[in-house]
């Protein structure tokens, strides 16, 4: 089973001794991986540690539910907490340790004086509807690389801007960190995997499949033709209308170009000589919000 810690110094003291002498470090390196999650795992999840067991010798896997990125009206008092059961499901694939603080252990002071301000890719996709949540993200992961200090971080592929935002923060504020964006995990009938599918009614989770299936459906429209802006434009049309008529809400369905540098940067849009495509989309279906994205070549 991993060891579980609560508090900040115990897990800096018990990672530390992996760290030995600058002399031990050149001899024999111990890598060390983190996955930061909010609980609630899924295999989703458990491939993400999965794949930082490939890349390191040591796993922290962080479970905290973080409020500075739930904005009014929103799911943190109700976002389910199951901490023993998620222990039981990282030991079955051999993490090492679990973070597991406190909001008061997280944050003396909140809200916290401080801000990591993610800038202008809040300006788009899930930053429109969720304004400061991005900002509650790059604090959190922020304090989370200072305390754990890894030498690499796997994030899922699901959430691509949060994924861009940390690319972002890596880069600005000179982290030695690898960043790995992991790729979907999906169920059997193409649901991307995500602890708020438990908010789904049996009638909700049988259309849920529909939002991947649009997606495939417009990239494989996209491959088979090269488009102008207005032939694109008419397709995601088209293809906002079904999902509507579906039974869903539709958040944002957009187009960018296949590098998460470009929402970083210019957050650049379809033109007819980008190769690589990515389309992403937020949509609610009852109570759940629902993300996902498909890459086009």
């Amino acid at each position: 089973m991993p060891m579980i810690y609560q508090h900040i110094s115990a897990l800096r003291a018990a990672l530390q001794s992996y760290r030995g002498t600058q002399n031990d470090r050149q001899a024999s390196p111990t890598r060390i991986a983190l996955v930061p999650t909010m609980g609630n795992l899924h295999d989703g999840h458990l491939e993400l540690v999965k794949i930082a067991k490939q890349q390191a010798d040591i796993v922290v896997v962080s479970i905290f539910v973080n409020p500075t990125q739930f904005g009014v009206g929103e799911d943190f008092d109700s976002y389910p907490r199951t901490l023993d059961e998620d222990v039981a499901k990282l030991a079955t694939v051999d993490a090492d340790y679990v973070f597991a603080p406190t909001v008061d252990e997280m944050y003396p002071v909140l809200p916290p004086p401080t801000s990591v301000l993610a800038g202008a890719i809040t300006t788009q996709l899930c930053g429109q509807s969720r304004p400061g949540h991005f900002d509650g993200v790059g604090i959190v992961v922020s304090k989370l690389f200072n305390i754990v200090q890894p030498d690499v971080a796997v994030f899922g592929q699901k959430d691509y801007q949060q994924l861009a935002i940390i690319k972002q923060l890596v880069r600005d504020l000179s982290y030695p960190i690898e960043t790995i964006g992991a790729p979907i995990v999906r169920a059997a009938d193409g649901l991307a995997l995500s602890s708020r599918n438990q908010y789904l009614s049996a009638a909700e989770r049988q259309i849920a499949p529909v939002l991947h299936q649009e997606l495939q459906h417009l990239a494989q429209q996209l491959k088979n033709n090269a488009h102008s802006q207005q032939a694109v434009e008419s397709l995601l049309t088209e293809t906002r209308n079904r999902i509507t008529d579906a039974g869903f809400t539709i958040d944002y369905l957009d187009i960018k170009t296949d590098a998460l540098d470009s929402l970083v940067n210019t957050g650049a849009m379809f033109n007819a000589e980008n190769k690589n495509l990515i389309i992403l989309v937020a949509a609610w279906l009852g109570r759940a919000r629902l993300l996902d994205n498909q890459l086009v070549s």
